[in-house]
């Protein structure tokens, strides 16, 4: 288990699972299947964001077996968000909604720089913030968010993230899953925030099958071993992320392939 991020403790990193260039193939592979049926106008042949493909429900002992065989795996994992303080780490959340990590850390590398408590970013302005983040996906409302959030928290919390779920709520742009993230980051909470990384491998794998987010974090948090539960949603992002992905998973590469009831597994990667 790894204790929450203290503020000023810098840049954190996450350890992405094990990956070889030159995987070899599991015992009884066969070539993989397009991502894409070839028939024009078909549904992805893997699911999508919008209607992700849904598995049999794994057992009890399956869920602990998949949870337990990504946390071996990665042992100490992280969020790959870059922050220095709860303040910045809620920052960098809200901006992530549509938005890669990648993105947001080029942008926040500036951002922080002009401002990283929430008196600096309102004296920064949405004009400001806006300067920095541009390259990010609906760069407008976020800056607006971001500035009305931190007036809330000088108004409300003394410029103070709180550490609770329904204050963190009611401050603009943010929403269950924000909150999770900030809980569970920031303050060691053992919460599940569900991504659309987390909602696609839930319900492809039969880990947690579910028609929301909110019924798929609620599946989670019932099945994940409680002593993994404090990091077991970096486990499943970075997974979701890295090798169950949206477009064709990479079973080949999966340490927890024997618990999943994913009827269209890749065993093998595609032919160059």
């Amino acid at each position: 288990m790894t204790s929450s991020p203290k503020p000023g403790s810098g840049r954190r990193r996450a350890v992405r699972p094990p990956s070889d260039p030159t995987p070899a193939p599991l015992p009884g592979a066969v070539e993989a299947v397009p991502a894409f049926r070839k028939r024009a106008g078909a549904r992805p042949l893997h699911g999508s964001a919008e209607a992700p493909r849904r598995a049999r429900l794994m057992n009890a002992a399956q869920a602990a077996a998949f949870i337990r065989a990504l946390a071996a795996a990665n042992p100490a994992p992280e969020t790959e968000l870059h922050f220095t303080s709860p303040y910045t780490l809620l920052v960098a959340v809200a901006l992530s909604a549509q938005a890669t990590d990648v993105s947001v850390n080029k942008a926040t590398a500036t951002l922080f720089q002009d401002a990283d408590t929430p008196a600096a970013m309102v004296a920064l302005g949405e004009e400001g913030v806006g300067r920095h983040i541009r390259s990010i996906g609906l760069w407008k409302g976020k800056a607006r968010n971001v500035i009305a959030m931190s007036r809330l928290l000088l108004e409300r919390h003394g410029g103070e993230v709180p550490p609770d779920r329904a204050a963190l709520e009611a401050l603009p742009g943010v929403g269950r899953k924000t909150a999770n993230v900030v809980l569970n980051v920031a303050f060691g909470e053992d919460t599940m925030a569900v991504d659309t990384h987390i909602f696609r491998l839930g319900n492809r794998t039969g880990l947690a099958p579910g028609k929301t987010p909110r019924a798929v974090e609620e599946a989670l948090v019932k099945r994940c071993p409680p002593e993994l539960l404090r990091d077991a949603h970096h486990w499943l992002i970075l997974h979701g992320r890295y090798v169950c992905k949206a477009r064709m998973p990479e079973c080949w590469r999966c340490v927890a392939i024997a618990s999943c009831n994913y009827g269209d597994k890749v065993r093998a990667p595609p032919p160059r």
